[in-house]
């Protein structure tokens, strides 16, 4: 027994050394054959990658179908949701639709009952934005329409929805706006719809400050300010923003135009209206009429004007004119 055993480890052990050493000896070709950079040996290395790597695109089938059908759950999911948003949307749309119908239908009735006249010379003239000056001390930005255009310094510029500044300064092919956040803009304003009229001073921030209020506590947040035409700078009406309180505790106007995306500006042209040339006209009351031969009395005023007796001696009674009257039928 003892003998047989010897006799097997003298067999076995001797194969084990060459089965390693042949195994060495194959990792390390096979290293070598790994670190050769060869075109040769590179497409040796995808041969042998290609008969030995089993394919296991059979295994992944079920893993990519599986991640695809999530995918698609998750995009439904995504699709429904916008769906549903588009058409909360579009309810809210439909019900602006409605309103806005209602109030242009509004508008028409009462300009037909005031019969408003519109201003024809009130029209607009479009331009791009070129530059923004980019100052921190004056804050403007450059149109490409200038004198050639017809555009005229003072005149109101605004974006699609409320007013951005005004005219200062005119070129023959470009014009710059000054902005209503600049420091040296002063506007006359309306605060809707208390009625109170203020001044919108810029002081270089986006919220420009209200000042020269006669009754601020009139004033809440969320009042609409608009232009009020006073000096001739801008027409009437013109939206400009709202009414917010600032951090400094003073009312400031949270301006409705774009000030972040100011890429096309409407100016608009507003002209002069003509002067009065004699307002003293309009306020002198017209002449009395002439009183008939050998009519005794006070002067009757013009039409128009209340009686009054500036004469106290008129008030008296007229006893010696009615003495001499029967003295002379007593005769």
């Amino acid at each position: 027994m003892a003998r047989a055993r010897y006799e097997t480890e003298d067999f076995t052990r001797p194969l084990r050394r060459v089965l390693v050493g042949l195994l060495v000896l194959f990792l390390l070709v096979l290293f070598l054959i790994w670190r050769i950079d060869s075109p040769r040996v590179e497409r040796f290395r995808t041969a042998l990658l290609d008969r030995v790597v089993p394919d296991l695109s059979w295994a992944m089938v079920p893993v990519t179908k599986a991640s695809g059908m999530v995918e698609n759950f998750q995009s439904y999911a995504r699709l429904y949701e916008q769906n549903q948003e588009l058409r909360d949307e579009l309810q809210r749309m439909k019900a602006w639709k409605e309103a806005a119908l209602q109030l242009e239908q509004k508008n028409a009735r009462l300009l037909d009952l005031n019969n408003v006249r519109l201003d024809p010379m009130l029209t607009q003239v479009t331009g791009q934005v070129l530059a923004d000056s980019g100052s921190p001390f004056r804050q403007s930005v450059l149109l490409n329409v200038g004198q050639r255009d017809g555009i005229r310094d003072g005149w109101g510029t605004m974006d699609g929805i409320g007013l951005v500044g005004r005219i200062s300064g005119v070129g023959e092919r470009t014009a710059r706006v000054l902005l209503l956040t600049d420091s040296s803009s002063r506007i006359p304003v309306v605060v809707q719809p208390s009625g109170l009229k203020g001044i919108l001073s810029g002081d270089n921030s986006m919220y420009p400050a209200l000042d020269y209020l006669e009754h601020p506590d009139q004033i809440s947040p969320g009042d609409r300010v608009v232009t009020a035409g006073d000096g001739g700078v801008f027409p009437g009406g013109l939206l400009v923003g709202e009414v917010v309180l600032g951090a400094d505790k003073r009312l400031r106007v949270n301006l409705a135009a774009d000030y972040q995306r100011l890429e096309y500006l409407r100016v608009l042209r507003s002209y002069a209206s003509a002067p009065i040339s004699d307002p003293g006209a309009l306020l002198v009351p017209e002449p009395p009429k002439p009183l008939p031969a050998g009519f005794q009395g006070p002067l009757l005023p013009a039409e128009g004007l209340p009686v009054t007796n500036t004469d106290p001696a008129a008030s008296a009674p007229a006893a010696p004119v009615e003495d001499a009257t029967n003295e002379a039928r007593s005769d």
